[in-house]
């Protein structure tokens, strides 16, 4: 209102008066600023009742014009009598001004109370002026023609309508959208204008005006319902119902209109959304169901090609090698040939390991929207960016876009989108510490997607809760949290998430003694990795199996760091440094232990991974040399080495021997030869004498 009103303080006090909330849909169907409230009104009456009729005639032409055409204006002025007297009599009393080409109001506010204050009749008059002086084909003339309609006018709703087709050639979506919906009040036959209503509804759909648009095609369906609809909307109801996060609801839309629309293009486009709206919901039924509809397209160029559907298929044999399959060469050269509906959804993209070509994809995509202004697509396109920048390392751009997405999508009130940005944001908030960020974006978007049946979402957000319990050294919290990414029933089961986190699952298992659980995880990621051959899944696959323990640890942890590839995910990559580190460190390799953790802490510091940093830093300090045992001049506490003065710690914060265990990675056992070795040297018997030692600062 502040923009469309220039700011005027009385205009604001007029709208508020007017009626309370801004009617955003009056506002998109003028493709004006709001009303004017009869003060405005009376304000400018007197100003303008004083000039001479030619003078007062040619401001109400300079209002209907509403680009302002100088020359436009000036011809009209003269079929009616308007001269070079006219016009300096309106420039005196300050109302018009010529700039260029342009007749400009001293204030937008000015035009609008001129446009409404002068009546009906002179309204009509004006247009009728305007329009006799263009050409039969220009657009502006059908608008004229359409403000001067007394009455219903199928000629004048026609020629709006090719208007409308010239407009959304050039691009002009939002003044499609307004021809249409004038056409459809023309339209003398109600399914003529319950089927350009529908187009203006999709006009106004990726124009991002999303509430405007729902309101037309709920007003489609009530005056006419059919297959009109579908087909001139481009099937815009299952869209719209995808991006509030109803999925079965969507998926029921999309697949039925893919038999109405006609353009082949939108038909694809309706397939891959509904795939994208099954695989949300983990129905693989429903995801089979779409991908046989789509194999049915007869659509030319690179479609749904025959590894293509392997991307949207959670089923396959465990053994499957990646030639049976689709090994991750092929998966990145078909990601980059694939046309952009066709790609997967980031999550899905990314345990296929083809997040790379899928982000170089993206990136290209991105800047073609924000000129095309295409709200909708933009939005979806910078959530799903966000998450691949979130794995590549690019934390900064990865914020940037969430953030960026988020506003579109809360802009449009797209519930589902939204809540795929705070996902982003909650995992980069997990990896870096801040536990509130993370608390409240999984929150915002489970009040939505579980009700909703989104799993997708509600899987991620647990990830992120998951992550951040991990990271904080809360193992029992975190494996509560990534325990319901695999629990059959929950609204958070989904087959693709439980993969991404089977790392996080696995480390948090093997730390509270659920070594059955760990097993299980690692064969499932085991034969991930053969069918797909990504390298993210080979990596997590070694570090898992590392971690399980067993003679084949070391060569395990060895071939993680090799895999082809893996450093592009910096933050798995380092993380399998600093276990691996850990475990050189545990079997006393001290140097080959530093030199693994500090290649982690380089990678923690530069990413901003907070919670890890401290982690490695700690383990770095237990790979120093012993501590000097009753050296002269030194203090009771420095006499400890680092191990024992962690274990001392977190001793005399009340914490059992197997709560120290599972905090430090080490056995009950081991626990209690350390705190003998601490009583020993500090000369105490119970643990309530340990105080000396927490009230000492870290060691740097």
């Amino acid at each position: 209102m502040i923009r469309e009103t220039g700011g005027n303080p009385l205009a604001l006090h007029e709208l508020a008066a007017l009626g309370g909330d801004f009617d955003e849909t009056e506002y998109h169907r003028q493709g004006r600023s709001p009303r004017v409230g009869p003060r405005l009104r009376r304000a400018f009456r007197a100003a303008i009742e004083a000039l001479s009729p030619p003078a007062r005639l040619l401001t109400v032409l300079a209002a209907a014009e509403e680009h302002g055409d100088r020359l436009t204006v000036q011809r009209a002025g003269r079929a009616s009598g308007a001269g070079d007297a006219a016009w300096d009599e309106v420039a005196d009393a300050g109302l018009l001004r010529v700039v260029g080409d342009r007749v400009l109001f001293r204030h937008p506010v000015v035009s609008r109370a001129v446009y409404e204050g002068c009546g009906g009749a002179a309204r009509r008059q004006a247009h009728r002026v305007l329009a006799a002086t263009m050409p039969d084909g220009a657009e502006e003339r059908a608008w004229h023609l359409a403000a001067m309609a007394p009455d219903r006018d199928e000629n004048v709703a026609r020629l709006l309508e090719r208007t409308a087709d010239r407009s959304r050639i050039r691009g002009g979506t939002e003044t499609a959208a307004r021809s249409l919906w004038r056409a459809a009040e023309l339209s003398p036959a109600p399914i003529d204008a319950s089927r350009r209503l529908a187009g203006a509804a999709r006009a106004f759909w990726d124009a991002g005006c999303a509430a405007t648009a729902e309101r037309l095609l709920d007003d489609a369906e009530r005056l006419a319902p059919g297959p009109h609809i579908a087909r001139r909307s481009g099937g815009l109801r299952g869209v719209i119902e995808f991006t509030r996060g109803r999925p079965e609801v969507a998926h029921h839309y999309l697949t039925t209109d893919m038999n109405h629309v006609s353009d082949p293009g939108a038909v694809l486009e309706l397939g891959t959304l509904a795939l994208r709206v099954a695989w949300s919901a983990g129905r693989g039924d429903l995801q089979d169901g779409a991908l046989e509809l789509l194999r049915e397209l007869d659509v030319d160029g690179p479609t749904v090609s025959p590894g293509t559907p392997a991307w949207w298929r959670g089923d396959g044999p465990a053994d499957a090698t990646p030639a049976a399959m689709c090994a991750a060469d092929e998966a990145d050269v078909r990601a980059r040939a694939t046309i952009p509906p066709l790609l997967p959804p980031a999550p899905l993209g990314l345990a296929w390991g083809i997040d790379g070509p899928m982000g170089d994809v993206l990136r290209r995509r991105i800047p073609h929207l924000r000129r095309r202004d295409d709200p909708p697509r933009l939005a979806v396109a910078l959530a799903q960016a966000a998450m691949l920048d979130n794995v590549a390392g690019r934390w900064a751009e990865a914020e940037s876009s969430a953030v960026e997405g988020l506003r579109l999508a809360r802009d449009m009130g797209a519930d589902h989108i939204a809540s795929h940005c705070r996902t982003s944001l909650g995992w980069l908030a997990a990896a870096r510490g801040d536990e509130r960020t993370v608390a409240e974006a999984t929150a915002r978007s489970l009040e939505t997607s579980l009700p909703q049946g989104v799993r997708a979402l509600s899987a991620a957000a647990h990830w992120s809760r998951g992550m951040a319990s991990l990271f904080h050294e809360r193992p029992e919290e975190a494996l509560d949290s990534l325990m319901r990414l695999t629990e059959p029933g929950h609204g958070a089961e989904h087959p693709t998430f439980a993969l991404l986190a089977a790392l996080d699952t696995t480390e948090a298992a093997v730390r509270l003694g659920r070594h059955d659980l760990a097993d299980e995880r690692v064969r499932a990621l085991e034969a991930w990795a053969r069918r797909t051959g990504a390298p993210w899944a080979r990596l997590a696959g070694y570090v898992t199996r590392a971690l399980v323990g067993g003679a084949g640890a070391e060569d395990a942890f060895r071939a993680a760091l090799d895999v082809p590839g893996a450093r592009s995910h910096p933050l798995l990559h380092a993380r399998a440094q600093l276990l691996y580190g850990e475990w050189l460190r545990r079997g006393r390799r001290r140097i080959d232990a530093r030199v693994q953790i500090g290649g982690a802490i380089e990678v923690f510091d530069r990413l901003g991974a907070e919670p890890l940093h401290r982690r490695a830093r700690r383990e770095q300090d237990l790979t120093g040399p012993p501590g000097g045992r009753g050296s002269p001049g030194t203090g009771a506490t420095h006499r400890l080495t680092a191990q024992e003065e962690r274990v001392a710690r977190l001793a005399a914060e009340r914490l059992t021997n197997r709560e120290i265990a599972v905090q430090l990675r080490i056995s009950h056992r081991t626990v209690g030869h350390h705190l003998g070795n601490v009583f020993a040297k500090l000369g105490i018997n119970t643990r309530t004498e340990l105080n000396c030692v927490d009230a000492c600062p870290e060691p740097p």
